[in-house]
Protein backbone atom coordinates (compact mmCIF):
# COMPACT_ATOMS: atom_id res chain seq x y z
CA UNK A 1 0.00 0.00 0.00
CA UNK A 2 1.24 3.44 -1.11
CA UNK A 3 -0.96 5.38 1.53
CA UNK A 4 1.21 6.29 4.52
CA UNK A 5 -1.39 7.81 6.79
CA UNK A 6 -4.72 9.77 6.82
CA UNK A 7 -5.03 12.95 8.47
CA UNK A 8 -8.60 14.22 8.95
CA UNK A 9 -10.32 17.26 9.90
CA UNK A 10 -12.79 17.03 12.15
CA UNK A 11 -15.92 19.64 12.30
CA UNK A 12 -18.03 18.30 8.69
CA UNK A 13 -15.42 15.61 8.00
CA UNK A 14 -14.99 13.44 10.58
CA UNK A 15 -18.74 14.68 12.91
CA UNK A 16 -21.63 16.64 11.85
CA UNK A 17 -20.86 19.41 13.99
CA UNK A 18 -20.98 22.23 12.31
CA UNK A 19 -25.23 22.45 13.56
CA UNK A 20 -23.65 22.69 17.13
CA UNK A 21 -21.42 25.57 16.13
CA UNK A 22 -23.84 27.77 14.75
CA UNK A 23 -26.85 26.84 17.38
CA UNK A 24 -24.40 28.38 19.91
CA UNK A 25 -23.45 30.78 18.13
CA UNK A 26 -27.05 31.89 17.73
CA UNK A 27 -27.80 31.20 21.36
CA UNK A 28 -25.00 33.50 22.64
CA UNK A 29 -25.93 36.31 20.20
CA UNK A 30 -29.35 36.62 21.33
CA UNK A 31 -29.02 36.71 24.89
CA UNK A 32 -26.18 39.23 24.13
CA UNK A 33 -27.92 42.24 21.78
CA UNK A 34 -26.58 40.35 18.72
CA UNK A 35 -27.68 39.32 15.67
CA UNK A 36 -27.06 35.93 13.98
CA UNK A 37 -28.11 33.02 11.66
CA UNK A 38 -27.15 29.94 10.31
CA UNK A 39 -26.34 31.48 6.86
CA UNK A 40 -24.13 33.89 8.93
CA UNK A 41 -22.40 30.47 10.49
CA UNK A 42 -21.98 28.58 7.43
CA UNK A 43 -20.17 31.96 6.23
CA UNK A 44 -17.65 31.54 8.61
CA UNK A 45 -17.19 27.68 8.60
CA UNK A 46 -13.72 26.70 8.69
CA UNK A 47 -12.33 29.69 10.35
CA UNK A 48 -11.02 29.75 13.48
CA UNK A 49 -13.48 30.27 16.72
CA UNK A 50 -11.98 34.39 17.39
CA UNK A 51 -12.77 35.16 13.74
CA UNK A 52 -16.43 34.27 14.12
CA UNK A 53 -16.57 36.06 17.54
CA UNK A 54 -15.21 39.24 15.49
CA UNK A 55 -18.04 38.70 12.99
CA UNK A 56 -20.15 38.28 15.85
CA UNK A 57 -19.19 41.19 17.71
CA UNK A 58 -19.54 43.22 14.08
CA UNK A 59 -23.10 41.84 14.39
CA UNK A 60 -23.94 43.50 17.86
CA UNK A 61 -23.20 40.80 20.28
CA UNK A 62 -21.83 42.58 23.25
CA UNK A 63 -19.44 39.95 24.90
CA UNK A 64 -15.80 40.09 23.91
CA UNK A 65 -13.53 37.81 21.80
CA UNK A 66 -12.27 35.78 24.58
CA UNK A 67 -16.02 35.68 26.40
CA UNK A 68 -17.70 34.38 22.98
CA UNK A 69 -14.93 31.91 22.11
CA UNK A 70 -14.44 30.38 25.59
CA UNK A 71 -18.60 29.95 25.85
CA UNK A 72 -19.00 28.84 22.37
CA UNK A 73 -16.27 26.21 22.65
CA UNK A 74 -17.67 24.97 26.29
CA UNK A 75 -21.12 24.42 24.38
CA UNK A 76 -19.98 22.38 21.99
CA UNK A 77 -17.77 20.32 24.01
CA UNK A 78 -20.96 19.71 26.22
CA UNK A 79 -23.39 19.14 23.00
CA UNK A 80 -20.81 16.27 22.31
CA UNK A 81 -19.75 14.91 25.26
CA UNK A 82 -24.26 14.27 24.91
CA UNK A 83 -23.63 12.43 21.26
CA UNK A 84 -21.14 12.58 19.01
CA UNK A 85 -22.40 12.91 15.79
CA UNK A 86 -20.26 10.83 13.76
CA UNK A 87 -21.15 10.76 9.92
CA UNK A 88 -22.96 7.99 8.46
CA UNK A 89 -19.87 5.15 7.55
CA UNK A 90 -16.65 6.83 9.06
CA UNK A 91 -15.79 4.70 11.64
CA UNK A 92 -16.16 2.08 9.18
CA UNK A 93 -13.53 4.17 7.23
CA UNK A 94 -11.33 4.09 10.32
CA UNK A 95 -11.37 0.56 11.16
CA UNK A 96 -10.13 -0.41 7.54
CA UNK A 97 -7.76 1.89 8.08
CA UNK A 98 -6.38 0.36 11.42
CA UNK A 99 -6.72 -3.23 9.93
CA UNK A 100 -4.18 -1.81 6.92
CA UNK A 101 -1.84 -0.61 9.52
CA UNK A 102 -2.58 3.34 8.00
CA UNK A 103 -2.41 5.67 11.16
CA UNK A 104 -5.17 8.30 11.23
CA UNK A 105 -4.37 11.59 13.12
CA UNK A 106 -7.06 14.55 14.03
CA UNK A 107 -5.67 17.67 12.73
CA UNK A 108 -8.31 20.37 13.62
CA UNK A 109 -8.14 24.03 15.43
CA UNK A 110 -10.40 23.18 17.86
CA UNK A 111 -9.13 22.58 21.38
CA UNK A 112 -7.89 20.05 23.39
CA UNK A 113 -10.81 19.34 25.20
CA UNK A 114 -12.84 18.92 22.33
CA UNK A 115 -10.50 16.76 20.31
CA UNK A 116 -9.75 14.47 23.17
CA UNK A 117 -13.19 13.81 23.40
CA UNK A 118 -13.69 13.09 19.88
CA UNK A 119 -10.82 10.21 20.39
CA UNK A 120 -12.04 9.13 23.65
CA UNK A 121 -15.14 8.30 22.24
CA UNK A 122 -13.09 6.45 19.21
CA UNK A 123 -10.80 4.65 21.12
CA UNK A 124 -7.94 2.55 19.23
CA UNK A 125 -8.74 4.27 16.15
CA UNK A 126 -6.37 7.78 16.04
CA UNK A 127 -2.55 7.87 16.04
CA UNK A 128 -2.65 10.82 17.35
CA UNK A 129 -4.25 14.75 16.76
CA UNK A 130 -3.08 18.14 16.58
CA UNK A 131 -5.32 20.51 18.38
CA UNK A 132 -5.70 24.75 17.70
CA UNK A 133 -3.77 24.64 21.62
CA UNK A 134 -0.83 23.10 19.84
CA UNK A 135 2.25 25.67 18.85
CA UNK A 136 1.62 25.56 15.30
CA UNK A 137 -0.35 27.98 12.66
CA UNK A 138 -4.03 27.59 11.94
CA UNK A 139 -5.65 26.92 8.42
CA UNK A 140 -5.23 27.77 6.31
CA UNK A 141 -1.75 27.59 6.92
CA UNK A 142 0.13 23.66 5.99
CA UNK A 143 1.89 23.59 9.47
CA UNK A 144 -0.77 21.87 11.55
CA UNK A 145 -0.85 18.79 8.35
CA UNK A 146 3.24 19.04 9.03
CA UNK A 147 3.15 18.89 12.70
CA UNK A 148 1.03 16.05 12.43
CA UNK A 149 3.17 14.37 9.43
CA UNK A 150 5.98 15.00 11.92
CA UNK A 151 4.69 13.47 14.36
CA UNK A 152 4.32 10.02 13.08
CA UNK A 153 7.47 10.83 11.49
CA UNK A 154 6.96 11.36 7.95
CA UNK A 155 8.81 13.55 6.37
CA UNK A 156 7.81 16.44 4.11
CA UNK A 157 8.63 14.82 1.07
CA UNK A 158 6.37 11.79 1.49
CA UNK A 159 3.45 13.95 2.10
CA UNK A 160 1.83 13.01 -1.33
CA UNK A 161 1.48 9.92 -0.10
CA UNK A 162 -0.53 10.81 2.65
CA UNK A 163 -4.42 12.01 2.62
CA UNK A 164 -6.43 14.95 3.94
CA UNK A 165 -9.88 14.78 4.24
CA UNK A 166 -11.54 18.17 4.08
CA UNK A 167 -14.99 19.72 4.01
CA UNK A 168 -13.86 23.55 3.64
CA UNK A 169 -11.92 25.34 1.51
CA UNK A 170 -9.88 27.24 4.40
CA UNK A 171 -9.05 23.17 4.92
CA UNK A 172 -8.18 21.93 1.51
CA UNK A 173 -6.07 24.89 0.94
CA UNK A 174 -3.81 23.69 4.54
CA UNK A 175 -3.67 20.37 3.17
CA UNK A 176 -2.80 20.71 -0.31
CA UNK A 177 -0.20 23.54 0.77
CA UNK A 178 1.45 20.95 2.52
CA UNK A 179 1.94 18.48 -0.10
CA UNK A 180 -0.45 15.64 0.71
CA UNK A 181 -3.34 13.76 -1.62
CA UNK A 182 -5.93 16.36 -0.28
CA UNK A 183 -10.16 15.02 -0.65
CA UNK A 184 -12.78 16.75 0.02
CA UNK A 185 -15.63 15.77 1.96
CA UNK A 186 -19.85 17.42 0.44
CA UNK A 187 -21.51 15.52 2.18
CA UNK A 188 -22.19 17.78 5.22
CA UNK A 189 -21.82 21.19 3.69
CA UNK A 190 -23.56 24.42 2.48
CA UNK A 191 -20.53 26.00 0.62
CA UNK A 192 -18.87 24.80 -2.86
CA UNK A 193 -15.82 23.83 -2.98
CA UNK A 194 -15.68 22.00 -6.49
CA UNK A 195 -13.28 24.87 -7.53
CA UNK A 196 -11.14 24.07 -4.37
CA UNK A 197 -7.61 22.90 -4.33
CA UNK A 198 -8.47 19.27 -4.22
CA UNK A 199 -7.16 15.95 -6.10
CA UNK A 200 -10.59 14.24 -5.64
CA UNK A 201 -14.22 14.68 -4.04
CA UNK A 202 -16.49 12.30 -2.03
CA UNK A 203 -20.09 12.10 -1.28
CA UNK A 204 -20.08 10.87 2.31
CA UNK A 205 -17.85 7.08 3.38
CA UNK A 206 -19.87 4.49 1.30
CA UNK A 207 -17.16 2.18 -0.37
CA UNK A 208 -14.52 4.70 1.42
CA UNK A 209 -12.03 2.24 2.71
CA UNK A 210 -8.03 2.16 3.42
CA UNK A 211 -8.10 0.22 -0.30
CA UNK A 212 -9.87 3.43 -1.62
CA UNK A 213 -8.25 6.24 -0.18
CA UNK A 214 -4.83 4.26 -1.32
CA UNK A 215 -6.23 4.34 -4.77
CA UNK A 216 -6.67 8.41 -4.81
CA UNK A 217 -2.69 8.47 -3.94
CA UNK A 218 -1.96 6.07 -6.54
CA UNK A 219 -4.24 7.82 -9.10
CA UNK A 220 -2.76 11.25 -8.45
CA UNK A 221 0.98 9.67 -8.41
CA UNK A 222 0.62 8.66 -11.83
CA UNK A 223 -1.32 12.28 -12.86
CA UNK A 224 2.27 14.46 -11.33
Amino acid sequence: MLLKAVFWDLDGTLIDSEPLWHDGEMEIAAANGGRWSEELGWECSGTPVPDVARRMIEHGCTLSVEEIDRTLKQYVFDQEKLHMPWIDGVLDTLRSLKEAGVPSMLVSTSPRPIVENVLAAAPGLFAGYVCGDDDAKHKPDPAPYLLAASKLGIATEDMAKCAVLEDTMVGLTAGAASGATTIAQTCTIRTDTSNGPQFASIDGYEGIDAAAIDAFVRQRATVE
